[in-house]
């Protein structure tokens, strides 16, 4: 496996921020290439005042209780077009090292983290692109880990220690979390994004049955048709009319 080289820090804004910002410093104000810094980039923070999540949403998390960090990697074999590949492997490393702890952990589309119908994880994924391929990728990621209160307009947020009542060791799951990544981005290296986009849809929440939904006509009924390479997702609805959604283009209702 790749060499990772680590980061901690004690309190930052954002962990992708700092990815973010020490790339655009390493290269002056260029793109990194994968061979100026080879392996992976581990940056953890203590504290995240600003954490980020998809579409501009914020993660709430306090200090000293929870995994929040960003991992760099540079996978310049992947097509750009097939990038959301590199969210299923998070999802799936993420999903893998919290089924340790606790039961019934899915894939919420396209990468959060749930436990039943509460939210425990979040990534926010971030990638540079070279002509057709991908020279950097950012995946940020929070686990809420021994944190039990929730101070944010969030609907659902829950945590280990709030779903089990023990403490958790975080660096014993980051140390999961990253072995799990780097497994299944040699598996990607190797040909095997069909193999990572199975345990993907295995472990789906909602992956059968009808459930509630809304998009900008209302809210419906459907079910999971397919998710496509691309990270588009199938709706299918009662009538077999299939509907196609980008990211935030639909929401799950969860009561």
């Amino acid at each position: 496996m790749e060499s990772v080289s680590r980061i901690n820090l004690p309190v930052v804004d954002s962990t992708n921020n700092f990815v973010r910002e020490m790339l655009a410093e390493e290269g002056t104000g260029n793109v990194v290439s994968a061979q100026s810094l080879p392996g992976f980039t581990l940056v953890v923070a203590d504290d995240q005042t600003r954490g980020r999540g998809q579409q501009g949403n914020s993660w709430e998390t306090e200090k000293g209780k929870n995994l929040t960090f960003s991992l760099l990697c540079h996978p310049d074999f992947i097509c750009a077009t097939r990038q959301f590949v590199l969210s299923q492997c998070m999802a799936v490393a993420v999903q893998e090292a919290l089924s340790r702890y606790v039961k019934e952990v899915k894939i919420k589309w396209p990468n959060d983290i749930y436990v039943g119908d509460e939210k425990i994880s979040g990534t926010l994924i971030e990638c540079d692109l070279q002509g057709k391929s991908i020279s950097n990728c950012i995946i940020g990621v929070g686990i809420n880990v021994n944190q039990t209160e929730f101070r944010s307009d969030a609907l659902n947020p829950t945590s280990l220690k709030r779903l089990t009542g023990k403490n958790y060791d975080c660096e014993e799951i980051l140390a999961a979390i990253v072995c799990n990544f780097q497994k299944y981005y040699e598996r990607l290296r190797e040909g095997g994004e069909d193999e990572i986009r199975q345990k993907y849809m295995e472990n789906l929440y909602r992956r059968t049955g009808f459930h509630r939904y809304r998009d900008v006509r209302g809210e419906f009924m459907a079910e999971v048709a397919d998710i496509e390479p691309t990270g588009h997702l199938h709706l299918r609805f009662s009538d077999d009319n299939v509907v196609r959604y980008e990211f935030k283009e639909v929401s799950f209702i969860i009561k």
